[in-house]
């Protein structure tokens, strides 16, 4: 594959149906959502590791439901919030993404920056095995689309754990598609820490959206 920009429909005539997936943009919310993002993001590690009185969790517990009671009128359908949409944010708005940054989106690879918290830990300071295949299931996602490929699914996604993955450390994953064959792309991605030792292997298989196929 070349950095030349792809064109999907050269793939897929149909693209712009997506299947039977929407096509959703990306969002522009004010700065004060990535300010709710971040503050949210603090809220969930200390969910985890937070232990006060018991009057503590009480007036905490308050904090929240009037928070639900906020923020409840204003709920919107799928691709009308700006979770998951705002790509200048880390994990692209959305909290149930880790919080990494897009740093390169080419149609030969991709790489994303970041770190995991609190929040993430399976045991013993690190990564709950389950999140690093959320981490490649979002990096195959993005892949396919820095390759011009039309809309896909995930088929399978397979992991490799190399070694243990530390909270509060810089790393990157990064990942290309490694083959193609019709509706198939064949997508592989590593995580590696900041001497480059890869952590964990990712490979995937990502199917192009029939018409009409959610």
């Amino acid at each position: 594959m070349t950095d030349a920009e792809p064109n999907p429909q050269d793939l897929d005539p149909e693209y712009t149906h997506h299947g039977g997936f929407p096509e959703y943009g990306p969002a522009s919310p004010g700065p004060g959502f990535g300010r709710f993002v971040a503050a949210m993001r603090q809220l969930q590690d200390l969910a985890v590791s937070a232990d006060p009185a018991d009057d503590v969790w009480d007036d905490a517990a308050d904090r929240v439901a009037a928070l639900v009671e906020l923020l409840g009128p204003f709920q919107a359908d799928e691709g009308k919030a700006p979770a998951g949409r705002t790509p200048d944010l880390p994990g692209m708005g959305s909290l149930l993404l880790p919080p990494w940054t897009l740093t390169r989106y080419q149609p030969d690879g991709v790489e994303m920056r970041g770190h995991f918290t609190r929040f993430h830990v399976g045991g013993n300071h690190a990564v709950h095995g389950g999140v690093l295949p959320l981490l490649f299931d979002h990096t195959f996602g993005m892949i396919t689309h820095a390759a011009g490929r039309p809309i896909s699914r995930t088929a399978f996604l397979h992991v490799d754990y190399r070694k243990v993955t530390p909270i509060d450390a810089p790393l990157v994953v990064r990942g290309r598609v490694t083959s193609t064959e019709g509706r198939k792309a064949f997508v592989a991605a590593e995580l590696l820490d900041g001497d480059d030792t890869v952590l964990a292997e990712g490979n995937g298989l990502m199917v192009r959206l029939l018409p009409g196929q959610p």
